[in-house]
């Protein structure tokens, strides 16, 4: 079974909103097995545009992924960061 991922490019524009929802989403991605690959760290854009932040979160499966996001508890937790950051997220199937 492949594995699933998120890719999330967030531009943030209010820190404390932004950063209850970073508070609470980890209980969220490790319930469903996932596990944060990439959080914030240095990038470099190569080619096209970019966000400010860029996060790569890794699940056991494309299911799991799915389930994460469509979960209660992810869905309270994305309640926390609405009016502070606009994100992008893709979720992903791996080879």
């Amino acid at each position: 079974m492949s594995k699933g991922y998120w890719i999330v490019r967030a531009d943030v524009s209010d820190m404390e909103k932004f950063k209850e929802y970073a508070a609470r989403t980890p209980a969220a991605v490790e319930k469903f097995g996932g596990k944060f690959i990439a959080r914030a760290g240095k990038y470099e854009v190569v080619e096209g545009s970019a966000r400010s932040r860029n996060t790569l979160i890794e699940f056991p499966s494309y299911d799991a992924a799915v389930a994460c996001w469509n979960s209660a508890d992810y869905q309270g937790a994305k309640t926390y960061r609405i009016g502070g950051a606009e994100l992008d997220v893709v979720i992903v199937e791996g080879v």
